[in-house]
């Protein structure tokens, strides 16, 4: 006879909502063979509804008075723009960044708004479409570590391309040598110093591209692993009559949460964007 199904514990729920759509099964603690399809699908997916609806913005835009939808986006685009040029002063280079930046905002956004549906509802779906009472499903992006850091690696490549158009290669190279430290006269001591700076500026790209990462994806993290909580308290109410006070607590607790995180979401864009800006600025600054 077959066992008999029994609810999975409060540990094993979260575990199984903490586990990714994967190409292949992990062999590994650290296995760079191994893809997380869900976070791919769903931020391709939110890429392009992004895309979408800033293409409809700009197709309904007029020069009369703009309804709600247009004003919307024209105060986005004006406050990306200002922070812009704020933060970088080549006009040239303003020409690329700022629409970057919008897309940035616009997208982490979007991903970060994933988290605000239910947490079973896609993975409930996923399953009954799949068959399979044990399918992953992760349905918020920047809640995974792969795709923030792929984001702020990103950034490092644009603030080296933009480092060598700006400065030039020569003019770089010879940043990457003197600062922050400066050089000497000294043969040896030149050299010296030529190691240690480059040294620093090695693990200063570095700690900035991870700490930008890292950044986005603890705080999404965090705030995901709050409403599995919350929905363990919904649970619970449910397979337990004397919980009676959980179901109310479940409700209060999921909507202030929600409302909160409402400004989660919007301020984790909001500063991956204007870190992104600040970076490219310092690229185009000479030590």
């Amino acid at each position: 006879m077959a066992a008999e199904a029994h609810a999975p514990t409060a540990s094993e729920y979260i575990v199984h909502h903490l586990q990714h759509l994967q190409n292949i099964k992990q062999k590994s603690i650290v296995d760079f063979s191994v893809i997380n399809m869900d976070s791919i699908a769903v931020s391709v997916t939110l890429g392009l509804l992004g895309l979408f609806v800033m293409w409809l913005a700009a197709r309904k835009a007029t020069s009369g008075v703009p309804g709600r939808f247009q004003a919307a986006v024209e105060m986005l685009v004006e406050m990306v723009d200002n922070q812009t040029k704020a933060n970088i002063h080549n006009a040239q280079s303003r020409k690329f960044i700022a629409p970057l930046a919008l897309t940035v905002f616009v997208w982490i956004f979007l991903m970060n708004a994933m988290d605000m549906l239910p947490v079973d509802l896609l993975p409930y779906l996923w399953q009954g479409a799949t068959s399979d009472h044990h399918a992953y499903l992760r349905v918020v992006p920047t809640a995974d570590l792969s795709t923030t850091l792929g984001l702020s690696t990103g950034v490092l490549v644009l603030c080296l391309v933009y480092s060598v158009k700006i400065k030039g290669a020569g003019g770089w190279a010879h940043e990457l040598v003197t600062a922050p430290f400066g050089t000497s006269k000294n043969p040896i001591f030149a050299v010296i110093l030529g190691v240690i700076n480059l040294a620093m500026q090695i693990i200063e790209y570095v700690a900035k591209t991870v700490s930008h990462g890292m950044r986005l994806f603890g705080n999404m993290y965090a705030g995901e692993l709050v409403f599995m909580l919350i929905a363990l308290m919904g649970g619970a109410a449910a397979m337990s009559l004397s919980g009676v006070l959980l179901p109310v607590g479940h409700i209060i607790a999921g909507s202030i949460w929600a409302i909160f995180h409402i400004l989660i979401i919007t301020l984790q864009a909001f500063i991956f964007m204007m870190l992104t800006l600040i970076y490219l600025g310092q690229a185009h600054e000479a030590h």
